[in-house]
């Protein structure tokens, strides 16, 4: 069974999102991690680059596939988890743990999910 925090919202592309002090900070689910099987390569984007709704801002790239991940919303990288470039693994060990990228909102919202009804849509893609 997967773990889906309450307090934490998601995308039907399986990313989760927290908001933290006006900021949002994005990473994979723990549904994202287990499809992708062992992540070896994570190639995130700059501090200061644009990301755009429903457009991808990085790739994962794991012993299967590579795959890209998608933002929420409009927006600015604040930060990104420099930490994942050398150990992309921590994904796999704690994907709510390893965020990807911190982002200054600019646009509106994708709709975001609650965690109940985030794996209603993991449930129906099984």
């Amino acid at each position: 069974m997967f773990n889906y925090p309450e307090e934490l919202k998601y995308t039907r592309s399986h990313e989760w999102v927290k908001e933290e002090d006006g900021h949002y900070v994005v990473g994979l689910t723990d549904y994202a991690q287990d499809a992708l099987g062992d992540i070896v390569f994570i190639n995130l984007p700059e501090v200061g680059d644009s990301v755009a709704k429903e457009e991808a801002f990085a790739d994962v790239e794991s012993v299967k596939a590579v795959s890209d991940v998608f933002s929420p919303f409009d927006g600015t990288v604040l930060e990104v988890n420099e930490e994942l470039l050398d150990e992309p693994q921590k994904v796999n060990e704690d994907p709510y743990g390893a965020w990807l990228i911190k982002v200054e909102k600019t646009g509106e919202n994708e709709e975001l999910l609650n965690a109940e009804e985030y794996a209603k849509v993991v449930a129906e893609e099984a």
